[in-house]
């Protein structure tokens, strides 16, 4: 038997009427490639501005003043608290609501004139290294701008002497600026959503290609003993998978775990099951594998760019931030990171905590919903 052209032209043909006819692979095939152009466009930054500040100031004079409403006008900093102590300030760092605290010593005006020059101490929370070092760099130009403009009158003189000042940078949780500090804790919640999404997903899909799933529908069963009964060994996968990341993140790349592993496991449980959710729900909603697969890539993919994994969160746009805080992974980064390099408590995980839970609650009653019509 010959080759035919003919039969190569049919079969061709065949191929893409039958593509036209699966319209959800279609649309993936067209969405894929403009939700990757959106995403690397607009939302990858690696150098964020605005970053929360705090200050520590007690010396009220013209020339603090002058140097706080510089950093606010800045591109780098943004004031958001006036503390009075550095246990707020720790407080602050440790929970994730600023990135630097500055203190500004008492009688630093005075003993700028006088020639002694004081240091101002910047403490950085150093998890995300990328995304402040920039700011660290401009702190110095810009207080040295500040000052220099101030310098008018009977104290012009001290613009033509050396630095007036001096500034110590404290790199808080990863001194050293090593990038595996900030990418390996944030792989536990990576390696979840492969395992919770993808995996289970395509787990249930494939079951239902096989008609078993059809054996479930003649059992006298509730659509939540069904799903429950299907995630809970992926449960203990995710579980396992958490510790085996943990031990060599210890053992093999030297990272310090500082806080409460039980807490973090805890924490690790409710992210399991967001993300069990969220996969069982992909396999309501797609017809075969490759669309459970190319559903998963839509979950996966933003996981990845905009949550803070890889790129700085504060370095996204307002409009991508906001699409960020509904994925998941987003407050898992901010508690493993928390627990793991800060040594974080409840209290200081808490609100990122509550709002997975909220995603939690909200996927089980959707997914439940939707694999109901399923049964029906």
């Amino acid at each position: 038997m010959h080759f035919s052209w003919q039969r190569l032209i049919a079969i061709i043909k065949k191929e893409f009427i039958q593509l036209k006819r699966d319209r959800g692979t279609l649309g993936m095939i067209i969405m894929l490639p403009i939700i990757q152009l959106l995403l690397f466009g607009y939302a990858i930054n690696t150098d964020p501005k605005d970053l929360p500040t705090a200050v520590i100031s007690e010396n009220n004079t013209f020339l603090t003043r002058s140097i706080i409403t510089g950093l606010q006008n800045s591109e780098y900093f943004k004031i958001t608290h006036h503390i009075s102590s550095d246990k707020q300030g720790d407080e602050l760092l440790r929970q994730g609501q600023v990135f630097f605290v500055v203190s500004i010593p008492d009688n630093f005006t005075q003993n700028v004139i006088r020639g002694e020059k004081p240091e101002i101490l910047l403490q950085a929370d150093a998890t995300d290294p990328t995304a402040i070092s920039s700011a660290v760099s401009s702190l110095n130009g810009i207080i040295n701008k500040v000052i220099q403009e101030n310098m008018k009158g009977n104290i012009a003189y001290l613009k033509n002497k050396p630095s007036s000042f001096s500034i110590i940078v404290h790199k808080l949780y990863n001194p050293e600026g090593f990038t595996r500090y900030n990418i390996i804790p944030g792989l536990i919640g990576l390696v979840l959503i492969l395992t919770g999404v993808m995996m289970t997903a395509l787990a249930i899909t494939r079951e239902r290609e096989r008609g078993t799933m059809e054996n479930l529908l003649s059992m006298p069963v509730k659509p939540l003993e069904i799903m429950i009964g299907k995630i809970m060994p992926f449960v203990f996968i995710g579980l396992f998978q958490v510790g085996i990341v943990l031990l060599m993140a210890y053992f093999l790349f030297s990272i310090p775990i500082l806080g409460n592993i039980v807490l973090l496991f805890l924490c690790s449980l409710v992210f399991i099951v967001c993300n069990l959710a969220i996969g069982f729900l992909i396999s309501t909603i797609a017809k075969n594998q490759t669309q459970a697969l190319q559903m998963s890539v839509f979950v996966i993919l933003p996981s990845i760019v905009m949550t803070g994994f890889m790129f700085p969160f504060q370095g996204m746009p307002i409009w991508a931030q906001t699409i960020a805080k509904c994925i998941p992974l987003t407050y898992f980064l901010r508690i493993a990171r928390g627990i793991i390099l800060k040594g974080a408590e409840f209290i200081d995980i808490f609100p990122n905590l509550w709002p997975l839970g909220v995603i939690v609650v909200f996927l089980t009653i959707i997914t439940m919903k939707a694999y109901k019509n399923t049964l029906d």
